[in-house]
């Protein structure tokens, strides 16, 4: 087959046209995948990616010069659909069907964890996010002695959850019987145990924890759980759940007489939609902020404010901002940030690119080594926010504690149901 110069400049010009790049060829393309779950269960957190995506494409138009060599750059979204096995089988497709540089992931447990352990087999860079650091770490058998090789994380513990939600509840007079949420999965089981999660701090500090046992997620009966909470004469509420659970739970809890004081979850309560599908009993529940248009924070890839940036999800996406925003956009930076320093596209130049990452980011500082318990964990900051009324939309996030980040200014105080 024959192809005359008309006949290619014609082509050429309706890739052009098409908004393909015609002369760029895969040799010189530098692939970046991105795994989170855009479908299921956990979609909250993947709702923001693609706008994000979007944004990255405008940010990398020019490419990223790796090594003195300039390269397209090409992102490949993948969905976990919520599930542990499909995330792993789609990293595995990231690293040795796309041939991807670098590995981002974000999303809870089971999205997180087994891409990362996917990038950790193949020994391909990975950064991931929006898991707590310990079911992240010794969800995957971390050994702190050691560390992991290829995969680093950056987000917040435990222990910052942990005192973030009592900051909060000190503040208010409670009879400090608490009664615990946790389902059979990697968050439940972090924040359930006895010495890793919230039993044994909530007793230094004179909390009574009454924790009924594990559940499955999806689960439609939560009366066990209720009656055991009404018996121990529980005014707290606290645990780690998914958006339809926390309706189910709280719609029965209403039913069967159930009226807490405070009712502070994880996960369920990060976002607008699922506020807003509980209807009155939305108002005044309360969780962690990890990242709100009130941070403090600028974008080193951007240079939007953690405030511009919501500001331009809301006007492009039409929708309420969200959390993970702020977490997906800070992936992209680190891995802007690391590729531009790597000596090459080779995965151990990228690696250790990524492990001497230092920088300034839109969710705050990002480093390894030194700013978290191992050398592959960096700590973000958190806060706790409270739901209510809102002015532009109809629910909306305002910060009730700072104590444990005072330069994440509060816009309230926390309030009894």
């Amino acid at each position: 087959m024959t192809f005359n110069r008309r006949q290619f400049t014609q082509a050429t010009a309706a890739l052009v046209a098409s908004g393909a790049t015609p002369l760029v060829f895969a040799a010189d393309t530098l692939k970046i995948g991105y795994v989170s779950p855009q479908t299921g269960p956990l979609a909250p957190f993947g709702e923001a990616d693609k706008w994000v995506i979007d944004q990255m494409k405008t940010a990398f138009k020019d490419g990223i010069s790796v090594g003195g060599k300039k390269y397209a750059v090409q992102i490949v979204l993948k969905d976990s659909q919520s599930n542990p096995n499909r995330a792993g089988e789609v990293a595995n497709d990231l690293i040795l069907k796309d041939k991807v540089a670098l590995v981002l992931t974000a999303g809870t447990p089971e999205t997180a964890n087994p891409v990362s352990d996917a990038c950790e087999l193949n020994e391909v860079p990975c950064i991931s996010s929006v898991v707590p650091w310990q079911p992240w770490f010794f969800g995957r058998k971390g050994d702190p002695a050691k560390g992991f090789n290829w995969t680093y994380h950056m987000f917040w513990g435990l222990e910052d959850v942990i005192a973030n939600f009592t900051n909060g509840w000190k503040t208010l007079a409670t009879n400090k019987k608490v009664g615990g949420l946790f389902p059979n999965d990697g968050d439940g089981n972090a924040w359930g145990d006895k010495e890793l999660g919230f039993p044994k701090p909530l007793a230094q500090m004179g909390f009574t924890l009454t924790d009924p046992g594990r559940f499955q997620n999806g689960t439609q009966d939560f009366s066990a759980q209720i009656a055991a909470f009404k018996k121990e004469g529980v005014e707290i509420v606290t645990g780690v759940v998914i958006p339809p659970d926390a309706k189910t739970f709280l719609t029965q809890a209403r039913q069967q007489g159930f009226k807490p004081k405070i009712i502070t979850l994880g996960k369920a309560l990060l976002f607008p939609g699922a506020i807003e599908a509980l209807g009155d009993l939305g108002d005044g529940l309360s969780t962690e902020v990890w990242w709100s248009p009130s941070h403090p924070f600028t974008s080193s890839l951007t240079q939007q404010s953690a405030k511009a940036l919501a500001d331009a999800y809301e006007a492009g996406a039409k929708k309420q901002w969200t959390q993970p925003i702020g977490f997906a956009h800070a992936l992209f930076e680190v891995a802007a940030n690391a590729l531009g320093r790597a000596k090459s596209l080779k995965a151990s130049d990228v690696r250790d690119a990524v492990a001497s990452t230092s920088i300034n980011s839109v969710v705050g500082p990002v480093k390894w080594g030194g700013q978290g318990p191992f050398k592959n964990v960096s700590k973000t900051p958190l806060v706790l926010g409270q739901w209510g009324k809102g002015q532009k939309y109809k629910v909306e996030l305002t910060i009730v504690n700072n104590e444990a980040a005072t330069n994440i200014p509060a816009g309230g105080k926390l309030r009894l149901l």
